[in-house]
C-alpha cells in the first residue's frame, strides 16, 4: 500500500466509480481497476460492494477511507513543510562557552522575535566536540573559533574576537615574569584558546609552572582575580563579570591577539534556519 494506491482509492470513492475516477486521474480504466484490485489483495478485504458498474463502499472501505484521508493530508503537509523557505521547527545549535555567554543572548533573542516558529536548542562544547556533533547529525550548525576543517563543512565568519591575557590586578607584566613561573588557567584539551596560550609559551621558549583545567570562564576569571594564575580569554567575556577592576590585562603580540569565530554546518546540509541565523548575525554586525 502506497500513497498512489490511496489516491486512486479516494478518487474512486469520490467519483462513485472507475470510469470517472480514471478520467479525473488521467489514467486508463484498466489501470485504475487493477490498482484497486491489488490494494484489496494486499489488505485481504473487499473495499467495495460491486453493483453493476457502480461501486459502493464496503465497511472495510469506510475504515480505510478515514485513514487514507489523514495519510494523504499528512503527506501534503510534509511536502509543503520541506518546500517552505520559512524557518520552522527545532533548530539545534552548538557554540563554545564564551560565544554562548556573550555573543548569543542578544542574537538569539532577535532570532526568536523574527522567527517564532523555530524552537531553539543550545549545546556548548569545544570545537572538536561541536564538529563531531554536527557530522553525526546531532546539531544543525555550530559556532566555534578557527581552525574548523574545510572539507566536511560549509562555514561563514560570524565574529572576530580580541584576545587578551588576564591576571590579578597587581600582577606584573606577564612578558617580564621569569620563565617557568606562571600558572595557566585553561579549559580542557581541544579548546582553541588553550592552544593559543600554549603556542604563546612555546614562542617565548617557556613552559607553564602548572596547568589547571577549569569548566567555565567565570570560575577561571574568579581564580585569576584571586591570583591563582593567568588565562587567555576573548575581551568580550570581561563584560560579564562584576570584578573587572580586580583584573589586569596583558596584550598578546600582533598576529596572536585575534581569533575568528565561524558558524559552520555539514556541507550540503544548509537550511532556512541556518540561513536565518546568518542574516541575524550579519544584521547585528552592520
Amino acid at each position: 500500500m502506497d500513497l498512489a494506491d490511496l489516491r486512486i482509492f479516494r478518487a474512486v470513492v469520490e467519483e462513485g466509480g472507475i470510469t470517472r475516477a480514471a478520467e479525473r486521474l488521467h489514467r486508463v480504466q484498466s489501470n485504475v481497476t487493477t490498482r484497486v484490485r491489488q490494494l484489496e489483495d494486499d489488505l485481504g478485504v473487499d473495499l467495495f460492494i460491486r453493483s453493476g458498474k457502480r461501486l459502493h463502499l464496503a465497511p472495510a472501505g469506510q475504515v480505510l477511507l478515514d485513514y487514507a484521508e489523514r495519510l494523504l493530508d499528512l503527506a501534503e503537509e510534509a511536502r509543503a513543510a520541506v518546500q517552505d523557505s520559512r524557518p520552522r521547527g527545532l533548530f539545534r545549535l552548538g557554540a563554545m562557552e564564551s560565544t554562548a555567554a556573550v555573543r548569543l543572548p542578544a542574537l538569539l533573542n532577535a532570532y526568536h522575535r523574527r522567527h517564532p516558529e523555530v524552537t531553539l536548542e543550545l549545546r556548548t562544547g569545544n570545537p572538536k566536540e561541536l564538529a563531531t556533533a554536527v557530522l553525526a547529525g546531532e546539531l544543525d550548525a555550530a559556532l566555534a573559533a578557527e581552525p574548523v576543517a574545510d572539507e566536511p563543512f560549509e562555514k561563514a565568519l560570524a565574529f572576530e574576537e580580541d584576545l587578551v591575557i588576564v591576571a590579578a590586578a597587581d600582577n606584573p607584566p606577564v612578558a617580564e615574569r621569569p620563565h617557568g613561573s606562571l600558572t595557566v588557567l585553561v579549559f580542557e584539551s581541544g579548546c582553541p584558546h588553550r592552544q593559543r596560550i600554549e603556542d604563546w609559551f612555546a614562542a617565548r621558549g617557556d613552559m607553564p609552572a602548572r596547568i589547571i583545567e577549569m569548566s567555565s570562564y567565570h570560575t577561571m576569571l574568579g581564580c585569576a582575580v584571586a591570583g591563582m594564575g593567568i588565562s587567555l580569554i576573548p575581551r568580550s567575556v570581561l563584560s560579564t563579570i562584576p570584578d573587572r577592576a580586580l583584573l589586569s590585562l596583558h596584550e598578546l603580540p600582533a598576529g596572536r591577539d585575534r581569533a575568528e569565530t565561524v558558524m559552520f554546518w555539514r556541507r550540503g546540509a544548509n537550511s532556512p534556519k541556518v540561513t536565518a541565523l546568518l542574516e541575524v548575525i550579519a544584521g547585528t554586525a552592520a
